[in-house]
C-alpha cells in the first residue's frame, strides 16, 4: 500500500479547502480585519510563510492538512527552508495532538505525553515555539525577527492589538508567545481532531464493520492474542468515543536505524533536557493510530514505508517463521535495534505469532481510523 502523496485538495472538506485557500496570505495583504479569535489568528498563522527565514515555510508545509497533518513529501525527515537542511526525525502528524496530555513524570516514574517525539515541548504552544527558530526547519534567527515579520501585516497588527494588547509585538518575547498561544488554539479546534472516521461512525451505529475489520477490532483490544492496546489505548473501554489509540507513554521497541537520515544515534526520550537516567535511552512517544493508514512513513525515523511492515515488524518478535525474520521492503533480515537497551520486552515478545490473516486484519482495522475526509486517500492506495 503506496501512500500517494500527490492527490489534489478535493480530497478534503469543505472546510479544510476553504483553510488552504483562505489562509495562504502574504505578509502584503490590506486585510485588516482584526481576527474574533484566538484560533481564526492561529489558522493564519499556520499556513504563513513569512514565519520562515526565506518565506519559503509555513507550519502546514511540514504539517499539511491534504495529508492528514504531515508533511506531503513523504520523506524519513522533512527539508528545512534554506533547501538543504534535514530535521532528522519524522514529522508527526499534528491530528489529535491538541488532546496530548502536558509532558509529566508519572508516579512509577515514568515519562508521558508532551509533544515531539521525545516529549520535549510540554504543550502544544510550547511546540509552536520550536520549528520557526530551528535552523534546521524554518530558520528564523531570534524571537525578535519573527515578531518584526508579523508587525508588517495590518492584519496581524490589528489581530494581535485585539486579542492580547496594543503593545504585544513590541515585547518579542509576549508577542512570540502570544502567537504561539494563538497556533495552539487553531490546532485545538474540530478541523485536527473530528472523530468521523469509520471506527467512531461504527460506535454511533452508523456505519458496519466488514468481517476482516471486525475481526482486526476483536485483536487490536485482545488481551490474549496481541498487545496493541497495551500502548495504543488511552480509554479502558474499547467504545470510548474519543479514544485517541496512545497512551502517550515513551517505549523502545527495537526500532532499527534509517540509513537514510543523516544523523547520529537518537536517544529519543534521554535527549530531552528535563529527562535523567539511562534507562530512558531509545524510548519514544507513543503515536496516536488516528490517520494511521495515510501518515506514512513510520516511526520516528519513518524507517517504514508501509503499515503492514510496521504489523510484521512487532510479529517478528514472537513468529518461528522465517519469511517474519525478513523486512519485505528491503528483503533483508530487520535492522538491529538503534538503542539495544529499555526495550519494551515484556509487550513485544509475550503474544502469540500472527498468520497473515491476522495481520492484514489488524491492517484492515486501523484503516477504520481515517478521518472521514482522508478516506479518498485510502481509496487512491487500492
Amino acid at each position: 500500500m503506496k501512500r500517494n502523496r500527490h492527490l489534489p485538495y478535493f480530497v478534503l472538506s469543505g472546510l479544510a479547502a476553504i483553510l488552504i485557500s483562505g489562509c495562504q496570505t502574504s505578509t502584503q495583504t490590506s486585510d485588516a480585519r482584526p481576527a474574533d479569535t484566538l484560533a481564526e489568528l492561529g489558522q493564519r498563522l499556520f499556513f504563513d510563510p513569512a514565519l520562515s527565514l526565506n518565506r519559503t515555510q509555513s507550519c502546514s508545509s511540514c504539517h499539511d492538512p491534504a495529508h492528514a497533518f504531515t508533511d506531503p513529501k513523504g520523506t524519513a525527515d522533512s527539508l528545512g527552508d534554506d533547501g538543504h537542511s534535514h530535521g532528522g526525525r519524522n514529522a508527526p502528524t499534528a491530528s489529535y495532538a491538541a488532546l496530548a496530555p502536558e509532558f509529566h513524570r508519572a508516579e512509577d516514574g515514568s515519562y508521558k505525553g508532551g509533544q515531539f517525539h521525545d516529549g520535549r515541548a510540554s504543550t502544544l504552544a510550547d511546540q509552536a515555539m520550536g520549528p520557526p527558530l530551528n535552523p534546521a526547519e524554518m530558520g528564523m534567527t531570534s524571537k525578535a525577527l519573527v515578531i518584526s515579520r508579523l508587525a508588517e501585516n495590518p492584519f496581524y497588527r490589528s489581530s494581535f492589538s485585539s486579542l492580547f494588547d496594543d503593545k504585544v509585538l513590541q515585547d518579542p518575547e509576549r508577542g512570540y508567545r502570544a502567537m504561539a498561544e494563538s497556533i495552539a488554539a487553531f490546532e485545538q479546534t474540530a478541523l485536527f481532531s473530528p472523530f468521523d472516521s469509520k471506527y467512531d461512525r461504527y460506535l454511533r451505529g452508523e456505519y458496519t464493520m466488514t468481517p476482516q475489520e471486525e475481526l482486526g477490532r476483536t485483536l487490536f483490544f485482545s488481551q490474549q492474542f496481541t498487545n496493541c492496546n497495551q500502548c495504543h489505548q488511552l480509554k479502558r473501554s474499547p467504545i470510548d468515543k474519543r479514544e485517541t489509540f496512545t497512551d502517550y507513554s515513551y517505549r523502545n521497541i527495537g526500532v532499527p536505524a534509517n540509513p537514510e537520515l543523516k544523523r547520529g544515534i537518537d536517544l529519543g526520550l534521554a535527549a530531552n533536557s528535563r529527562v535523567e537516567g539511562a534507562e530512558h535511552e531509545g524510548k519514544f512517544k507513543v503515536p496516536t493510530l488516528r490517520n494511521v493508514a495515510v501518515t506514512g512513513p513510520y516511526m520516528h525515523n519513518g524507517v517504514f514505508k508501509d503499515l503492514r511492515t510496521v504489523v510484521l515488524f512487532y510479529d517478528h518478535y514472537n513468529s518461528r517463521n522465517p519469511a517474519r525474520a525478513i523486512n519485505p521492503e528491503t528483503g533483508n533480515p530487520w535492522g538491529k535495534p538503534e538503542v539495544d537497551r529499555n526495550l519494551s520486552e515484556k509487550e513485544l515478545t509475550s503474544t502469540p505469532a500472527l498468520d497473515n490473516r491476522r495481520v492484514d486484519a489488524l491492517v484492515a482495522f486501523m484503516r477504520t481510523l481515517t478521518d472521514k475526509r482522508y478516506e479518498p486517500l485510502l481509496e487512491a492506495e487500492q
